[in-house]
């Protein structure tokens, strides 16, 4: 181990840099030579689920940097609501790019990722050349939470009962994802959630206007907050392409990994390619 605090573990470089803001520590791990190229998860699951469904196998010639959003995986966990500010979040990702010396990078984001992801276009877009937006809104989801995941999903994790939130999705919830979101702290996610229900602000579509990132949207056709606003982004947005995805849910926008490549690398390949 480095005095950073960096180990090398079979080629994957694994380490935590600091939010200079409120000093939250965000883990992150690199695998892979080539530009950068940031992988941010959805809410309540990890860095894991690019490499498991196999997002990082599809997309060679990248250095793969994996991040587990604040209150999720190895990052720290506050039980403040107000911790989980996107604006923090963003900081977040920003501190991992300066703690590995990254100048520029691309981003593959789904959801929460996503809504990180454009905070990130219209606050310092000069440090990205590419973004991947998975079933990402830019606009506030009071009330919207609960049609991904279940009414009184808020006051289970409240709670403190990881076991019921999992028993909230019912049985058609596969083992991968359940096992995911045991892992998560219930009080950390219900302060995310919080501030996502009742602080978090949109991002006015004035400056999502003025983004000039290649962008490339996708969503499911079942996921119709989602899929509204990411149309609505490629209306907004100059360089910014919409891809539909028929038949697919919340959920479904991501795990469908195959699919999804035959359009992200082409994208990739052509606004900010990796190394032969």
């Amino acid at each position: 181990m480095t005095s950073s605090g960096t180990l090398s573990l079979e080629s994957t470089l694994v380490s935590y840099a600091i939010n200079p803001t409120d000093g939250t520590r965000i883990y992150y791990e690199v695998t892979g030579e080539g530009p950068a190229l940031i992988f941010l998860h959805g809410s309540a699951l990890s860095r894991v689920i690019w490499r498991g469904l196999g997002y990082l196998k599809g997309l060679p010639g990248y250095s793969h940097i994996r991040i587990d959003a604040r209150g999720h995986g190895k990052s720290d966990k506050p039980h403040e609501p107000s911790a989980y500010a996107m604006e923090r979040l963003a900081e977040d990702v920003l501190a991992v790019m300066d703690a590995e010396e990254i100048a520029t990078a691309g981003i593959v984001g789904y959801s929460l990722g996503a809504r990180t992801g454009w905070q990130l276009m219209t606050t310092v877009p000069t440090r990205f050349a590419a973004f991947v937006a998975l079933a990402g809104s830019h606009r506030k989801q009071t009330g919207e939470i609960k049609n991904i995941f279940f009414p009184g999903y808020l006051e289970t994790l409240k709670n403190g009962d990881i076991d019921a939130f999992v028993a909230g999705f019912g049985p058609g919830l596969d083992r991968a994802t359940a096992l995911a979101f045991k892992s998560n702290d219930p009080l950390a996610l219900y302060a995310m959630f919080a501030e996502m229900e009742d602080a978090e602000r949109s991002i006015p579509d004035t400056l999502i206007a003025q983004v000039s990132t290649p962008v490339l949207a996708m969503a499911g056709d079942q996921d119709p907050r989602r899929y509204a606003d990411s149309q609505d982004q490629a209306q907004i947005t100059q360089n910014c392409r919409f891809h539909p995805l028929p038949g697919r849910n919340h959920a479904g926008t991501l795990f469908y990994a195959q699919d999804n490549l035959a359009v992200i690398k082409p994208f990739l390949d052509k606004n900010y390619p990796g190394t032969a």
